[in-house]
């Protein structure tokens, strides 16, 4: 994947073979919580909808490289009291960042689930929606309206992709309506949840409204 500041993404995944990636509530709000520590430092997140299958992320990118302190190992043996754990500054970029999140996801799914092996797909997709020929077309050909004659495509393209991820649980008949089902930054842009991932302000920017 390969990521601009300034531009806006939509990020997504699914489980190797469709498989399932989701198994009980609680793993739903792991992976969110993994969202909130490593993508946040580089992005604004304005949408998501995790499925049980696999998510979708829309982000506005902002820092595509951060530095961060992780630790580098123990000076003596880490067993004992007098070992000295050291520090170091590392360089991290945001592709590398949602591969922790994916990497430290299956490594706590497979142990719930006494499983082993991969989770999802191999590669991620990061469709930048911002540039107008960085998009795929035939992936939002949806029921929500043609590509064809797009006056502003850096305006209305991001509206498109916003639709199509909040609608996702009800295309996939999973629900009647997208406020019904809890895995979506629908239910904070409808006013039923206060969730703190999502940047409304940067949502705004862009006049994206469900």
């Amino acid at each position: 994947m390969h990521f601009e500041s300034g531009d806006l993404y939509h990020v997504f995944n699914q489980g190797n073979n469709r498989q399932k990636i989701f198994f009980m509530r609680e793993n739903y709000l792991f992976f969110l919580r993994k969202i909130n520590q490593h993508i946040l430092p580089h992005a604004d997140v304005l949408a998501w909808c995790l499925m049980p299958n696999h998510f979708h992320l829309m982000i506005y990118v902002h820092t595509v490289e951060v530095f961060g302190v992780g630790e580098a190992g123990c000076e003596a043996s880490c067993s004992t009291t007098k070992s000295r754990t050291t520090t170091k500054t590392t360089e991290i970029d945001l592709n590398k960042a949602i591969g922790v999140i994916l990497t430290s996801y299956t490594r706590a799914i497979n142990l719930q689930e006494g499983r082993t092996g991969s989770l999802f797909k191999a590669h991620t997709k990061a469709e930048c929606l911002t540039t107008p020929q960085g998009i795929t077309p035939a992936f939002f050909n949806t029921g929500f309206g043609s590509q064809l004659n797009v006056r502003i495509p850096e305006k209305e393209y991001p509206q498109v992709c916003f639709n199509y991820i909040h609608q996702n649980p009800v295309k996939a008949g999973l629900v009647k309506n997208a406020e019904d089902w809890e895995f979506s930054s629908y239910l904070d842009y409808c006013g039923i949840r206060n969730g703190k991932l999502i940047n409304r302000k940067r949502a705004e920017e862009y006049g994206l409204v469900v």
